[in-house]
């Protein structure tokens, strides 16, 4: 994956609550303009004011639904992913990734994403540690 991300003038959404992985999202990404959030509504909001060239998505994005056995769909990421798929209209040249580990909740972004016509993929996190974007 080294190198298919950005250029130094794109810009990448993280939408992830975990601070760890935020910093390392900011360590590998050093030369980008990110912009990391975990509200929902900040995210939506960002995608319809700025361009970005990559979306990396979690799926739990408040710590009770780490261990929930009902979707939040509200508050997760694929409030975001439901945003996406429904506005077709922007971000039409954005990778979608989804680093999230709650694997159920991925595929519901991922289905729902590519059931829109959106390129997606899921790439874990521990996966994306291994093989780093850049």
């Amino acid at each position: 994956m080294r190198g298919e991300y950005a250029t130094m003038t794109e810009r990448i959404l993280i939408v992830e609550d975990d601070e760890g992985r935020c910093n390392w999202f900011r360590a590998q990404l050093l030369n980008y303009e990110l912009d990391i959030t975990c509200d929902v509504t900040e995210a939506i909001c960002w995608l319809k004011e700025r361009d970005y060239r990559v979306i990396f998505l979690d799926h739990d994005l408040v710590t009770e639904q780490y261990e929930a056995t009902d979707f939040d769909d509200e508050r997760t990421g694929y409030a975001v992913a439901q945003w996406l798929a429904a506005h077709p209209e922007y971000q039409r040249e954005a990778e979608i990734v989804i680093h999230s580990l709650n694997y159920p909740g991925a595929e519901r972004m991922l289905r729902v994403l590519q059931e829109s016509g959106r390129q997606a993929r899921h790439i874990p996190f521990t996966t994306l540690m291994m093989d780093p974007p850049l």
